[in-house]
Formats: structure tokens, sequence, C-alpha cells
């Protein structure tokens, strides 16, 4: 017998789930979603279901599976979450973010507790139904709860999670779920033609574990012609109106103005009443902005060392573009590579920025690049290992030659940087850094209070390591001060050098709050600065 549910019947769900690869565009298909009906007034929640068996994406490789996002509560995400922070400007938690590992470890400290009275443990229907619980759980406040299903449908370890929501329209009832499937169709070059062979099969396989898609979203490359619509719509077994062509976009924020104007507005109209017109202004707006050439230019350079894969520092470039969009200027972000850099490679940007990460690689060229902008008056924006690298950097500045980060040099004893109380030991074990939101008490008259406006701020965290106040006498005769300290005193928060147009750098990782129409006001100052 399924559960009963408490849920209200006028609570409805969104489903979005993906086919013939992964990486097709679900977080934005869904945070798009959100947006429009946001737009008509209604209220959105959203979370992200993985199928793997991690607990969190805390000690996932970012070269492989992009930045790890976390939330107010300290919950180590999927970069997915970001683009629903940014696109929906809503604050989420760890009910947003559901894995399997999470779910299955709680399943087994259930039977292990007795809990299921000598009954044998299944995935289905034990792993099904918690799945389904977190679902409800997570939905709770919103109209419209949206859910997108990680992976690719028939991927073997998802099978629970597409079943779990199969049954979830018995739960909530039918009419309270819309499936939307998220498809690619290739071009091939050398026959001219799209093929939606692909998209098909993924269709059938949808179909094949009991779920018929409400609607079809196909991802291309390039605009496709409106036979592949009703091509996919014939042998999918959807209605054409409810398939939308879905080619690459000039910019991400494009993709809620695509649907509030398709034929899948309608859909969304039908399935949750509300028919009021969505006030899509502000996205009409952030896309002016995001496509206009100003004439003025500014070049900032990423010091990262993570090169080949970018979406490790999504959250960073959308907080410099949207600071870049509102002091109306034209940006290009160069990348230099930490583990090569060298001064010459820094003379060209108006800035310089300094992402945060962790382990030994690259971190020279990270605290070269902080030398050159306090040695030189160039911007510069530090972010968590930023700070640190700067610290580093003021340090040998004032004779201290040796000074380092205990993560990186266990032996020296100019350990200007630490491990923080509580830390020892804990160096490879996930969800045990700081994490989450911490307040800050800034320094009255501060470059950092004056781009707050404010002599307190809340950030999020995301670290181990700390400064190491016994040097602060050598990092002040470096060039850098104190600027903000954790409200008891103990943690140094943020460090500037007052004799700089603009070098700033925070403990924090204030890229998780930029938003595309609200830009940090830290990243706000680098672009002004570097202007």
């Amino acid at each position: 017998m399924e559960a009963k549910s408490n849920v209200a019947k006028k609570q409805k769900y969104i489903f979005v789930t993906g086919g013939v690869l992964s990486g097709v565009g679900k977080g934005i298909t869904a945070a798009s979603i959100g947006a429009v009906l946001q737009a008509r007034g209604i209220a959105v929640s959203v979370q992200k279901c993985d199928p793997y068996l991690n607990v969190d994406a805390g000690l996932l490789n970012p070269a492989e599976h992009g930045e790890c996002f976390v939330t107010k509560d300290g919950a180590e995400t999927d970069l997915d979450l970001g683009h629903y922070e940014r696109f929906l400007d809503i604050e989420l938690t760890q009910k947003n973010a559901t894995l399997s590992g999470r779910l299955l470890m709680q399943l087994i400290a259930d039977e292990r507790a007795g809990k299921f009275g000598g009954k044998t443990v299944q995935l289905v229907p034990h792993l099904t139904r918690s799945i389904q619980d977190s679902i409800e759980e997570a939905s709770v406040g919103s109209d419209v709860h949206i859910v997108e299903i990680g992976g690719t449908v028939g991927d073997y370890e998802g099978l629970s999670f597409v079943e779990a929501i199969r049954e979830f329209a018995s739960r909530v009832g039918r009419e309270n779920c819309l499936y939307v499937h998220v498809v690619y169709v290739p071009f091939i070059g050398t026959s001219k033609e799209f093929k939606t062979k692909p998209a098909q099969n993924a269709l059938n396989d949808l179909r094949g574990f009991g779920i018929v898609p409400d609607a079809v979203v196909v991802r291309t490359d390039d605009p496709a012609p409106v036979s592949v619509a009703r091509k996919i719509a014939l042998f999918g077994g959807v209605h054409e109106d409810a398939v939308l062509l879905m080619p690459n976009a000039c910019t991400v924020y494009q993709v809620p103005l695509t649907i509030a104007s398709s034929k899948l507005s309608g859909l969304l109209v039908k399935f949750t009443g509300n028919n009021r017109e969505a006030d899509m202004s502000s996205w009409h707006k952030i896309v002016k902005k995001q496509i206009s050439k100003p004439a003025k230019k500014v070049s900032i350079g990423m010091v990262a060392k993570y090169m080949d894969n970018e979406d490790t520092y999504i959250s960073v470039l959308e907080a410099l573009k949207s600071a870049a969009w509102a002091e109306n200027v034209d940006l290009n972000i160069g990348w230099i590579d930490a583990t090569t850099a060298k001064n010459s490679d820094f003379k060209k940007y108006d800035g310089l920025i300094v992402p945060g990460g962790f382990g030994a690689r690259g971190i020279e060229g990270k605290v070269a690049a902080a030398k050159y902008a306090l040695e030189n008056d160039v911007p510069y924006l530090g972010l968590c290992l930023g700070l640190q690298v700067a610290v580093i950097a003021a340090a040998r500045k004032a004779g201290l030659r040796n000074a380092n980060s205990s993560e990186f040099d266990s032996a020296t004893d100019e350990n200007v940087v630490y491990i923080m109380n509580g830390q020892e030991g804990k160096e490879s074990t996930g969800g045990t850094l700081r994490l989450g939101d911490y307040e800050a008490v800034l320094t009255k008259g501060s470059k950092v209070a004056k781009q707050y406006g404010s002599t307190k701020t809340t950030e999020r965290h995301r670290h181990r390591y700390e400064v190491n106040q016994k040097f602060l006498p050598e990092i002040n005769a470096g060039g850098l001060t104190v600027s903000g300290l954790s409200p008891d005193g103990k943690l140094v928060e943020y460090i500037e050098a007052p004799n700089h147009q603009y070098f700033v750098a925070t403990q924090a990782h204030p890229e998780f709050k930029s938003r595309p129409n609200r830009p940090h006001p830290l990243f706000l100052g680098l672009i002004k600065a570097a202007k």
C-alpha cells in the first residue's frame, strides 16, 4: 500500500528528467520554469535529486563535477543549486539537495536500530519511499515544487529515483504532477540533418519505466526546424504543442523568456490554474545588459588551477558578469594557470581575482598574483584561499621568507595560515569544514565596510584553515590590515590594503550570494576599481 500523504492536493510538483546524455541543461530548464512561475506570482521551491552514492558533493573532484555549491546551512551540493538560487533569488538548504548516499545511510541506520521490525529492506519500496518523503519535505511552503532528477534516464543508479517519481503520481494525484523530459538532438554535419532517433529512444526509455512526459524540451546546438518537434511528438507520444525547441542561447538568462513566450507556458497555466500574465521585465533587462557591448572594456585575470572545467568557478564567473553588467562595462575574463603563473601573465589585466581551492598545486602562482597586485596597485579580490595567499604574500614581503600555510608546508614555523581548532585530523573527511553562513564584524571606515554599507555581514564559508593572528604584526608590515573579524574576534574574515585602490580579500565565498540583478558589493568594488 502507498504511504498516506498529508500533502494538500493543491500542492503541485514538476519533475525534470534528462535523456540522451548528461549535461543537457536540466538544471537551467528547471530553474527557468521556476522563474516563469514566479513571474506569475506563484511560490516556487526546487530540489536536485542525484543518484550518486556520495553523501554530499563535498568530496567530489571539482575538475570532473564542477563547483561545490554551499547553502546557507552548510550543505555541500551540486552546482545546479547555484543556478536555482541565481534564477529564483532564493536561499536553499540541505533539504533541496538529495543524494542516494545520504538516504541509504539513514535506511541502514534505521535497519540496524530495528525500526523495520525484521522486514526485508529493499530499494523498492523503502528507498523509493525515502525519496518521496524527501520531496514532500522540501516542497513545504511552496505552491509548486520543481524536482530535477540528476543523470540520464536509463542509468542503473538512477532507476530508484525514476520509480519514485512514477509512484509519486499515485501518492499525490497525477493531476498534481507534471513531467518534463529534456533531450538532446544532434546535428550531423556530413548529412546536414538533425537526428531525432536518440531523443526518440530516450522517450521510449522513460515510457518503459511507466512515465509518459507531459512536455519535452529539445536541446540543440543550432536552431532546429519545426519538423524536428513534429517528429518527436509523433514518435514520442506527446502533443506537438508540448514540444519546445531550445537551441543554444546567447545567454542562459534568455531561457526563461523563451519558455514564457512558448506554448509550454500555456501548459504551465493549465497545470497550475494560474493564468496571471507573467511579468518578465526583469529578465528582459538582464538579457539586454548581457548582450549589450559597452564601449568601456575591463579585463580581469582569473588565477586558477582547474583550467579544463570552467564550471569549477561558475559562481565566481557569474558574480563577475553581474558586476560588469551593473557597471556597464564589457568584461573580458582571462584565465591564468596558477601552476605556471608569473608576473608577465598578470600585466595584461586591469584586475586580478584568486578564487577558493584546496591543495598545494598552483599555490605559488596564486601567491605571486597577490604579491604582484599588492606591489603594483592592481585591483585584487581574494576569495577564501585568495585571502590566505594574500596573507602569505604580505608576510614574505615583511621578511618572513618561509611564510606559508600549514596546509602546504606542515614543517614551517612561519605558519601565517594554520588549521583551525577542532579541525585537526579531518583533512580528508567530508562535511567537517567550517560550512555555511557566519557573521563578521567589519572595521568602521574600512574599504569592505564602505562596500557593504554596513559594519556587519553574513557570508557563506567553506574552509578548514585560518589566519594565524600571532603573525599580524608581520602581515601589517607587509601592507595588509585586518578589516573584519568573527564576532568573538578569533577568526580573520576580511583583509585589505589601506593604501591600495582596491585590494580586498575575504575568508568567505561571497560569490554564492551574488545575483544577476543584484551583484555582490565586493565584486562591484573590483570592477569599479578596474574600470
